[in-house]
C-alpha cells in the first residue's frame, strides 16, 4: 500500500468525521431555533427534545436503509 492511499483513507475518515460534527451541529442549532437553552421556556426544551429525538430516528432510519440497499 502505497502513502498516497493510506493518507487519502486517513483524510477520508477525519473528512467524515467532520461532516458528521457539522450535521450534527446543525440539527441541533436547528431544534433550539439558534437560541441558547438558557433563553428557553420549559415547553420551547421540551420541542427541542422532541426536535432532537425525532433527529436520531432519523439518522437511525437513514442507516436501516443503507444497510438494507447493500
Amino acid at each position: 500500500m502505497s502513502i498516497e492511499q493510506i493518507l487519502g483513507r486517513v483524510m477520508r475518515l477525519f473528512g467524515r468525521r467532520a461532516v458528521n460534527l457539522g450535521i450534527n451541529k446543525g440539527i441541533e442549532v436547528a431544534a433550539r431555533r439558534g437560541r441558547p437553552e438558557a433563553e428557553m421556556t420549559p415547553e420551547d426544551q421540551a420541542q427541542a427534545r422532541a426536535a432532537r429525538q425525532t433527529a436520531k430516528r432519523a439518522r437511525q432510519a437513514v442507516r436501516l436503509a443503507r444497510r438494507l440497499g447493500k
